[in-house]
């Protein structure tokens, strides 16, 4: 790390420790330990860097680990302290230090391997169609060595496709019946071309939230974009990156822009706040690499979430949807990103639909990633405050535009007993298209 800290000391040096950062921590607001809020953490990774702190100490691992990564103290800062890239760097030397536990490491070698990961997501949806999911998250006990277990079906429960009638209040007969896998127009109904895209399918999002993609596509084709196949992705390598895997992160993305290339796309859609941060940051992955960091830089200035992409071009309104939303902020896309306003104008564009963003938004719902796995009880405390805040709104449908932070809230509120659906702002988008007979 030593080493490292010469490569990044301008991104270590800025922070002095003012304290801005404490009340948007997510971690310190509920443990009150100065060592598990940003500037805590910093003051750690000095310490390694100085020689002052063993790397493999209970100390450094603890709350380094402890972290959600979710960069909420970014824009506080008044300093400008990076503090993503740095976590990333301190997680690296955590786990070349001591390396991380069974679960972290499989759930990596999954994710980050499509023979391995397609047959386990495959899995995955067939415990969720036969409905096995929900049944073994009524009957595994709450509290026990099978809690996460029980969390992880939850999780998978809520990545079930959600009954637009049904939020409505509707019966499915009172609905128009139109082929939703159908993406072409109407004939005479294109808009002018607004560039070509090439969507970023993800891991997670392409095999328990298909549907998101496949609304991706539509919604954009219909607000005028050429929507290309990109052939050869993978993984955005995030979960790694925020596991301190750093190589394995590289590796998944050079595999990606190399596909993306390929492909000659104007942008990069990603509809997973996750995947997107992760490939707007792969300047700063490859930021030491000369022989990749001007592609990885070029790469990375293409890509824009699909509600950016779609907010810059209206997007045109669609037919009347009468459902209430309760949005909330995913942390990558927020914080991250800096893109708050684009996913509440799609919401907004449907005509019907009453938006209602929830108290805190801007604070992370505990799932990052796989912390909600892996922190099940501080993940549980920080997800049970977004799951009342979300139920406080009072809405017919939650909503947000991360997988992550879609399976933590809906498993959250499965655990409660409620059946409210999850849904990506494009599913929404795509279901008025849909009313409207836009894809024929």
């Amino acid at each position: 790390m030593a080493q490292a800290y010469e490569a990044q000391r301008e991104r270590l040096l800025p922070c002095v420790h003012c304290g801005f950062c404490l009340p948007a921590c997510p971690t310190y607001n509920r443990l009150g330990d100065e060592a598990d809020s940003p500037r805590g953490r910093l003051h750690l990774m000095g310490a390694v860097v100085e020689g002052r702190l063993d790397p493999a100490s209970d100390a450094f691992q603890t709350h380094i680990d402890r972290c959600l990564g979710c960069r909420a103290c970014e824009p506080v800062c008044p300093s400008g302290v990076e503090y993503g890239a740095l976590l990333e760097l301190a997680r690296a030397t955590a786990t070349e230090a001591r390396p991380p536990g069974v679960l972290t490491r499989g759930l990596l070698a999954l994710m980050g391997r499509p023979l391995l990961r397609k047959p386990f997501l495959l899995s995955g949806r067939i415990l969720r169609a036969t409905g096995l999911a929900a049944l073994a998250t009524r009957v595994i006990p709450s509290r026990g060595p099978l809690a996460s277990v029980r969390l992880a079906l939850a999780m998978l429960d809520a990545t079930r496709p959600w009954s637009p009638e049904a939020a409505e209040g509707r019966r499915t007969s009172e609905s128009r019946a139109v082929p939703r896998r159908d993406r072409a127009l109407s004939p005479g109904d294109a808009p002018p071309n607004r560039g070509r895209v090439g969507v970023m399918l993800g891991c997670v999002q392409a095999g328990l939230y298909s549907r998101v993609n496949e609304a991706t596509v539509r919604t954009l084709e219909a607000n005028g974009y050429e929507v290309v196949t990109v052939a050869g992705q993978d993984c955005c390598g995030a979960l790694h990156a925020h596991a301190g895997r750093l190589d394995g992160a590289r590796a998944l993305a050079e595999n990606n822009i190399v596909a993306f290339e390929r492909a000659g796309v104007d942008f990069i859609a990603a509809n997973a706040a996750g995947c997107g941060a992760a490939m707007k940051d792969y300047d700063v992955l490859f930021e030491a690499d000369a022989a990749m960091s001007a592609r990885a830089a070029a790469s990375s200035e293409r890509v824009r979430d699909v509600t950016e992409l779609l907010a810059s071009a209206g997007p045109r309104p669609g037919a009347e949807v009468r459902l209430s939303v309760a949005y909330d902020h995913p942390c990558h896309l927020l914080h991250a990103q800096g893109v708050s306003g684009p996913p509440i104008s799609v919401l907004e564009a449907v005509p019907g639909v009453e938006v209602r963003v929830i108290v805190d938004a801007d604070e992370c719902c505990g799932g990052a990633g796989i912390y909600g796995l892996t922190h099940p009880d501080l993940g549980a405390r920080i997800g049970g405050d977004k799951v009342a805040a979300v139920r406080a709104a009072s809405a017919q449908v939650a909503c947000t535009a991360n997988p992550g932070c879609m399976m933590q809230i809906g498993a959250g509120l499965r655990l409660e007993g409620s059946s409210q659906a999850v849904v990506h702002p494009v599913e929404v988008l795509d279901e008025s298209y849909r009313r409207a007979g836009f894809y024929h």
